[in-house]
């Protein structure tokens, strides 16, 4: 289906986000005075997939090897900008303060960076008429027509394969090793800026693609996630057992695991 947009400046797409950004990115907010959170999300690894299963190979591009008790597994750490109310960025006229150095994740919206999943205006944060205009987003295909559209996906998929080691050693140097079951719930790790700036140039400085062994413990709030888990030999626990000032759980789903 043929999907038509057009910009109408309403900065509703700039108000109470959390957006995730590069390493370099997040570097940069973090100078600036912004915030940042680390969001985590694990999937059982046992077996390489097919490489026909793009899916997971997208999954895969996009995280890190690592390990629940013996059970192996691909970490997806992502750096995420949260902010109640307007951006830090935007102006009184609802331009934005940092366009030429805007986030790619900015760049891009409204199409979607994940290749699987299907551009929905009614999901969007924009008003009607801004899916009224001439200019076409998407052509009948299922192609992004915009060329700086296409490049933003294109270089924040680069980014997030390339920044993979960098966000593994992040975690430990933050001494972070809990995650949720993706698709099911996500930790979200919150420290002080300054440390976290400081953790993060530093993973940043090292080069090479080696991760550190260390055991993730996968977070639920539902007790048959949890069985699951624990019949596969992974580290597990509760999401109220591990939660704390600096580190929630966010599920997408009710639990049902008694606090």
């Amino acid at each position: 289906m043929t999907v038509h947009f057009s910009c109408t400046m309403c900065g509703r797409c700039c108000h109470g986000l959390r957006l995730p950004l590069s390493v370099d990115e997040a570097i940069r907010w973090l100078r600036n005075g912004g915030e940042i959170q680390l969001f985590s999300e694990a999937i059982p690894w046992p077996e390489e997939p097919p490489m026909e299963n793009g899916l997971a190979q997208h999954k895969r591009r996009r995280s890190f090897a690592a390990r629940s008790a013996q059970m192996p597994v691909r970490v997806i750490a992502t750096l995420v900008a949260s902010f109640d109310g307007p951006c830090p960025n935007l102006l009184p006229d609802m331009r934005c303060g940092v366009y030429e150095t805007r986030p790619q994740v900015c760049r891009v919206y409204p199409a979607e960076l994940n290749p699987f999943i299907e551009l929905e205006p009614s999901n969007k944060l924009c008003p009607p008429e801004a899916w009224q205009a001439e200019e076409i987003i998407r052509d009948a295909s299922g192609q992004w027509t915009d060329p700086d559209t296409v490049n933003a996906i294109k270089a924040s998929h680069a980014a997030d394969q390339r920044d993979t080691a960098t966000k593994a050693l992040l975690c430990q140097l933050l001494d972070h090793a809990t995650t949720g079951l993706s698709n099911e719930g996500i930790v979200a790790l919150s420290v002080p800026p300054a440390q976290l700036l400081e953790a993060l140039e530093a993973a940043a400085a090292v080069s090479g693609d080696e991760t550190p062994d260390v055991s993730w413990t996968f977070l639920s709030n539902r007790q048959a996630t949890l069985d699951l888990l624990r019949s596969a030999g992974t580290d597990s626990a509760a999401s109220h057992e591990r939660e704390a000032g600096h580190v929630k759980y966010l599920g997408f789903f009710a639990g049902d695991v008694a606090a």
